[in-house]
């Protein structure tokens, strides 16, 4: 299995622990590679929602989390990436979010997997590989 990053959505999907599929689909991932890594923009999109709602106890759970993980910072490189991935999607009418670019730009210079839902976001990104954890595993 190769190293991920997880994209903001299908952490959301870890962390509430409901989705069977993406929590064995974790779990073997959690086996082979021992910790989740994710784009310091994941823990940002992460925090506000919990921030929002005021839930003291998941942030807290969350701030555990994220230290046993690993939390790539957006750099320099990171963002230059994130800027040529932009200008390619204005270019051509396609998704220019700036929050997936940057974390689709952090998956690509750390050489991982990015795991989401929301492929169609990030199928036009060349060199980018994808994985849907919804996906059920395949024995």
């Amino acid at each position: 299995m190769n190293p991920s990053l997880l994209d903001t959505d299908t952490l959301s999907e870890v962390l509430k622990r409901r989705n069977p599929i993406v929590l064995t689909n974790a779990s073997n991932y959690l086996r082979q590679c021992q910790q989740f890594a994710f784009s310091a923009i994941t823990r940002y999109e992460v925090r506000r929602g919990y921030l929002s709602r005021r839930a003291a106890a998941r942030l807290h759970r969350f701030a555990v989390f994220c230290q046993h993980s690993i939390v790539f910072p957006v750099t320099d490189d990171v963002l230059d990436q994130a800027a040529l991935l932009w200008a390619d999607a204005r270019g051509r009418s396609l998704p220019s979010n700036d929050a997936d670019l940057v974390i689709a730009a952090t998956a690509l210079l750390h050489d991982r997997t990015l795991v989401t839902g929301n492929t169609a976001h990030f199928r036009w990104i060349s060199g980018l590989t994808l994985d849907d954890w919804r996906t059920p595993v395949v024995p």
